[in-house]
C-alpha cells in the first residue's frame, strides 16, 4: 500500500470525514473510493475518445441501412 500526502481544502476534509462517519468507514477508504471513481471516469472518457477517433462519418448510416424496415414485434411497439 502506498501512502500519499495531499493538501485539500478544509471544507472538503469535513465532507470526507462526515461521509466516513456516516458510512462507518475510514477517511482513507472514502478518499480511495472517490479517487478510484474519478480515475475510472477519466479512463472511460479516454476510451470513448479513442473509439470515436476510429469511427468515420456515414458509418452509423451504413449500419442503420442494414436494419430491416418491418413493424416491431408484439410488445415492442412503445
Amino acid at each position: 500500500m502506498t501512502t500519499i500526502s495531499a493538501s485539500i481544502p478544509d471544507f472538503l476534509a469535513r465532507i470526507i470525514a462526515d461521509a466516513a462517519e456516516k458510512e462507518s468507514t475510514s477517511v482513507d477508504q472514502i478518499v480511495a473510493l472517490a479517487l478510484s471513481s474519478q480515475i475510472s471516469a477519466w479512463q472511460v472518457r479516454d476510451s470513448i475518445e479513442v473509439r470515436a477517433a476510429r469511427g468515420r462519418k456515414g458509418g452509423l448510416s451504413e449500419v442503420l441501412a442494414m436494419v430491416p424496415d418491418v413493424p416491431p414485434m408484439p410488445g415492442d411497439e412503445k
